[in-house]
């Protein structure tokens, strides 16, 4: 067994307990590098993603953060996407086509795209907050809040289950442009509640499809789990903004290399 994969667990498991995102922008690009499969790489990140943070499911509900209307929501989009996205790959896979390729390209501009959100995180804030007040007088916003939610829910189902990127950063971009009077708390809650089950079920569909290295899964968690206990107390006293601002510039460079 490679214990430098339980090390890499580990440095993600840290960065992830410090900024709150990065779980699968930075595992499944390691893995590719470090010469898994493309496919393998994003099957077991799924799984790797849905267990790290299933525990944040009940530290949130036991302090009633959690919208569950708004999971809902989500999930009615996300779930037949990724189901979708599945039965398309086992098509692929039947027929002879190499999707790979597919993998790491949807991969390098869901990276690109989740680095850009975290650089414009804060004036992302700003503006949900501005535009909240102008719609406050614009009956509009509630009738399409919620076809806007199912809408994302069904992108977010497609990309995290092509590249297992995209659940924690982008979801929570998405909640705070259509739910700006949420608190930011309430916006991470919701993003993990939903995250849980959509990669749980995407890595449990591409078991079926034979891209999931169990192994390498228990590898990563031995590392991860005492991370992210570790990076929680650390990023306490480190700024939120510092991090993220760092964790963009590192998913950009990771992003172009892979799209190159």
């Amino acid at each position: 067994m490679d214990f430098s994969f339980s090390i890499a667990g580990f440095m993600v498991g840290l960065l992830v307990g410090m900024s709150g995102v990065g779980g699968g922008s930075l595992m499944t690009p390691f893995l590719l590098f470090a010469g898994i499969a493309p496919a393998v790489a994003v099957g077991t990140d799924l799984l790797f993603a849905a267990v790290t943070k299933c525990g944040g499911i009940f530290a949130y509900q036991r302090e009633r953060l959690i919208g569950w209307r708004v999971v809902g929501l989500l999930a009615l989009g996300s779930l037949p996407a990724m189901a979708l996205t599945i039965a398309i790959l086992a098509r692929l896979d039947y027929i002879g086509f190499d999707y790979q390729i597919l993998i790491t390209r949807t991969l390098s501009f869901s990276l690109i795209l989740t680095a850009v959100v975290l650089l414009a995180s804060g004036h992302l804030r700003g503006s949900a907050e501005k535009s909240n007040f102008i719609a406050a007088a614009v009956a509009w916003r509630e009738r399409w809040t919620r076809p806007l939610t199912v809408l994302a829910g069904l992108l977010l189902g497609a990309l995290v289950t092509l590249s297992s990127v995209g659940a924690g950063a982008l979801g929570a971009a998405i909640l705070v442009t259509l739910y700006p009077r949420l608190p930011m708390r309430r916006v991470v809650a919701i993003d993990l509640a939903h995250a849980v089950p959509l990669t749980a079920l995407a890595g449990l569909g591409h078991w079926q499809l034979g891209s999931v290295d169990f192994q390498l899964l228990g590898l990563l968690l031995l590392g991860s789990l005492p991370g992210i206990m570790l990076g929680s107390r650390v990023g306490r006293y480190l700024p939120e903004q510092v991090m993220r601002t760092l964790l963009g510039i590192i998913l950009l460079l990771m992003g172009f290399s892979l799209a190159w």
